[in-house]
């Protein structure tokens, strides 16, 4: 018999009561004897309970802790958080200055969610409504040292998506699929852990979504399969760590997207010029061949906001250096110099390793005790490109101050690279020598190219960038312009080094912390390969077996906090390769190494409204193109009209790989001149979304699920999304097609191009004779999407351009809309924001709203597909009512 108690306090119920041992391949799992509950405390708003060890301990992969708390919040009407800790409060919890823990008291009797559990053994549903969606019973959690299990129960065929950036479908495999949590340096490729991890996973249900977050940062293996009986279930298999979930009740995905930001918290915004091209490569030789590409994007009329540099700048590949032969200083800032006085951007890589060489960042770094270190108390190293490194530890309470001072140093606007985003990239972190490190120096930068002249005049640069003998006017290089800020930040920034001194937490005494016995599915073998050694600990006492995994995010959000000291009050664009739940409220992401082959093209489109729609981390996109091996002129042309419709839109490719910038094809450079114009006049409504995202978490890129959650058809489908909330984008996914069949549910759409109506039937709808550069777009029916009459080649340009609005129908002859207006960089806004609402109804345009900011453009224009557009002047900053 067991006794389930409900926190709704209406008695107890005598259920029958079996242990259904796990079936993992070690029997002595078999032997853990799970818990009892005991002392039980109710309150309105939650349980405390004390949780014994129910028999002989089975000590499989570590020791079993006897003495476990429970702890039930019901936090709002949709949030429930449970904790399983031990009773000392030794065992490791992740920091609240890196992952928040979001508080608040709602009554049970009010909530969405209810909190069930059986004494012995221990086990607990949480159900919402009559439904479980969360269900332990059956097999016991084990709580070890070193080895957390815990399983739930899942219905017949489950729909789950997340934990990361899946190397598959959108949609999870349901039998013998098991995700690894683990950052790890590594091109994607089929399986195998990757550089993110979210344990984080949606469920979609007919009866609704709901979504499950551990927060826990140790490593992990994530089992959903059956048991020999055809039980579904997911199970969690963690090395370390607490039970610390949060149950977010729905009961739609857009629902459980916005209760998910506000666990992690909700995305920064991003300036308007983040979301213009951006174009880089690794293997720029020089700083002629940067200022070439750039002019080479000129001649061919295809617009770029922001030019970017791999390690390539740097002398023999050490951070916060300059290559003196072909990245010399004055070359660079005449780059640098030239682009901002086009209104365009530069942004360079800036890897967390530091060269254990003599130069000054590393004599400040260890001046600061700003690395970690080893056992001796000597600065641990290891090695990357530039050969022997050391690593920042982010926990050490000088390495913020320390990375900031750096970035003040050679980003200096005045003497140094007046860069204007950064790019933290190798931060899983990534380490080129084996555990142990014998020998660091025995690796070693490649030998850097040889020096040369300019080989050709590039009309318009500097001199300095132009062939000897060249004649100009400029002797030496056009006067900098910087676009940095001297004045005293307006923002404030807070303190990630750590626990303030908080002995609790700090991770049990005596574990292995380099091989535990339970070994998680890491592809690259030991916890420690390729990655700094998991026995090493932090300023503050934390090991890096608990805290590998947060590395990246600590490295984005130090490197934002340098980017705002140098700039104050501007908006940071920070991508980082690395990142962990909460990355977005301060970092954007790219999906890393992807390869130019079409799987990898159709796995972008996953990526990226994966990371917007569920791990709330909005700035995020692929490598267009591919990153590594050789892309076609074909799937290039396909894969530059894609990433127009991913928040961070940039070309980016291998130094061994051949140059694939878009004007070096006709095709290509077409397909982007039409896919960047349409991104630019669209540039104020994804903008929009954006903030709407920052604002609540409703996710400005979505799957077809979100927006129709009602119809199972569009559950699976992962080659079609919404790009904002009114504009399905259907890119071309086929090598060699030339249609495409798109599922559109049970709505009123409307052809982007022609104006064509068409109505969705819940089944698919061919487009037929599409050329390479052809991307099928489609309207909502009843939106209004605001765009610019026209774009230009800067964002800067794109602003001055006046609105026209599209208005796509419902089948009443009614739509709406919204445009987000500020002054598009700084982080509070002096100046005041408008948000617009747009409404027709009755052939009657109104425009309302609040409107704080004095936008200088009207609308113009009024489209209104299959029928007429209508010239008009409109203001913008009042409220109107128009006749169309």
């Amino acid at each position: 018999m067991a006794l389930i108690k409900a926190l709704l306090f209406a008695g107890c119920v005598a259920a029958a009561g079996m242990i259904t041992r796990g079936d993992e391949s070690d029997p002595n799992l078999n032997k853990c004897p799970g818990y009892r509950a005991s002392n039980v405390q109710t309150s309105s708003t939650g349980l405390v309970a004390t949780l014994t060890l129910a028999g002989d301990a089975c000590n499989t992969y570590g020791s079993d802790l006897k003495d476990l708390v429970l702890k039930v919040f019901y936090q709002t009407e949709n949030r429930m958080r449970v904790i399983i800790e031990d009773k000392a409060q030794q065992v490791y919890q992740i920091p609240d200055s890196i992952v928040g823990r979001p508080d608040g008291a709602s009554p049970a009797s009010t909530s969405k969610l209810k909190f069930e559990y059986d004494e012995y053994p221990f086990a607990f549903r949480v159900k919402r409504g009559n439904e479980a969606i969360f269900d332990t019973a059956g097999v016991p959690l084990i709580f070890e040292s070193q080895y957390l299990r815990l399983r739930t129960s899942l219905p017949k065929d489950p729909y789950l998506y997340g934990f990361g950036d899946t190397y598959g479908p959108w949609r999870l495999d349901t039998s013998d699929y098991t995700r690894t949590l683990w950052a790890r340096d590594a091109g994607i490729s089929a399986g195998g852990n990757s550089y993110a991890n979210h344990p984080f996973y949606m469920e979609q249900r007919t009866s609704g979504a709901h979504g499950v977050f551990l927060r826990n940062s140790n490593g992990m293996d994530i089992s959903v399969n059956k048991t020999s009986a055809a039980a579904q279930y997911l199970e969690y298999r963690v090395i370390g760590g607490i039970v610390d979930l949060y149950f977010l009740a729905g009961p739609t995905p857009v629902e459980v997207a916005r209760q998910y930001a506000g666990v992690v918290g909700k995305p920064a915004m991003h300036g308007y010029w983040t979301f213009g091209f951006h174009q880089c490569r690794y293997g720029y030789r020089d700083a002629f061949e940067v200022a070439e590409v750039v002019q080479n994007y000129s001649n061919a009329k295809i617009p770029l906001e922001t030019m970017w540099t791999d390690i390539d700048y740097m002398d023999h590949r050490k951070v916060f250096t300059l290559d003196p032969n072909n990245y010399p200083i004055e070359k660079v800032r005449a780059v640098v110099s030239h682009l901002h006085s086009k209104n365009q951007k530069y942004i360079v890589m800036v890897d967390p390793a530091v060269s254990y060489s003599e130069y000054g960042p590393k004599t400040r770094g260890e001046a600061s005790n700003a690395f970690v270190k080893n056992s001796t108390g000597q600065t641990e190293l290891g090695a990357v490109w530039p050969g022997a490194a050391a690593f920042p530890d982010w926990f050490a309470a000088n390495t913020t101050g320390y990375w900031t001072n750096e970035f003040a140093r050679f980003f200096d606007a005045n003497t140094g690279v007046d860069i204007d985003g950064v790019w933290n990239d190798m931060n899983e972190p990534s380490n080129f020598c084996g555990t142990p490190c014998n020998n660091p120096f025995s690796y070693g930068p490649p030998a850097p190219k040889p020096k040369r002249d300019a080989p050709r005049r590039l009309p318009g640069w500097p001199c300095i960038l132009q062939p000897p003998g060249s004649k100009c006017q400029n002797a030496r290089s056009e006067p900098i312009q910087s676009q940095s800020q001297t004045r005293k930040a307006v923002v404030e920034t807070r303190d990630i080094s750590a626990t303030s001194g908080d002995p609790r937490y700090k991770g049990l005494p005596g574990r292995n912390l380099l091989k535990p016995k339970y070994a998680i599915k890491n592809a690259n073998g030991d916890l420690s390969s390729h990655t700094l050694r998991t026995d090493r600990f932090h300023a503050n006492g934390l090991a890096t077996y608990d805290t590998h995994n947060l590395y990246g995010v600590m490295n984005g959000m130090a490197s934002r906090q340098a980017m705002i000291a140098r700039r104050p009050n501007q908006r940071p664009l920070v991508i980082s390769r690395s990142v962990f739940p909460g990355a977005g409220a301060h970092i954007g992401h790219w999906t890393g190494d992807s390869l130019s082959t079409w799987d990898q093209y159709r796995l972008a489109i996953r990526h990226i409204f994966a990371n917007v729609a569920l791990y709330q981390v909005p700035m995020i996109g692929s490598d267009v193109c591919g990153f590594g091996g050789y892309t076609t002129e074909q799937l290039c042309s396909r894969w530059a009209a894609l990433g127009a419709f991913q928040p961070f839109y940039r070309n980016h490719n291998d130094n061994y790989s051949p140059s694939q910038e878009f004007y070096l094809w006709p095709s290509v450079t077409d397909s982007a001149r039409r896919a960047i114009d349409i991104r630019y006049r669209l540039l104020d409504y994804i903008y929009t979304a954006f903030y709407l995202q920052s604002q609540d978490g409703t996710p400005s890129v979505m799957p077809m699920s979100y927006v129709y959650p009602s119809d199972s058809g569009t559950w699976a489908l992962d080659l079609q999304f919404f790009y904002g909330p009114n504009l399905l984008v259907a890119p071309v996914t086929d090598e060699n097609a030339s249609t495409r069949d798109v599922y559109l549910p049970k709505d009123l759409f409307w052809n982007w191009f022609d104006g064509t109506r068409i109505q969705g039937t819940a089944t698919t709808y061919q487009f037929k004779k599409l050329g390479w550069s052809d991307l099928p777009l489609m309207l909502r029916g009843g939106t209004i999407t605001p765009a610019r009459t026209q774009s230009a080649n800067t964002t800067t340009e794109t602003r001055t351009k006046p609105f026209q609005l599209h208005i796509a129908l419902d089948a009443n002859g009614k739509a709406n809309g919204q445009l987000y207006y500020d002054d598009g960089i700084s982080i509070i806004q002096q100046n005041g924001h408008s948000l617009i609402n747009f409404n027709f109804a009755n052939n009657v345009l109104t425009i309302d709203g609040d409107f704080g900011y004095k936008i200088p453009v009207n609308v113009k224009s009024v489209r209104i597909l299959g029928g007429k557009t209508v010239d008009v002047d409109l203001s913008l900053n009042q409220r109107s009512t128009t006749k169309i």
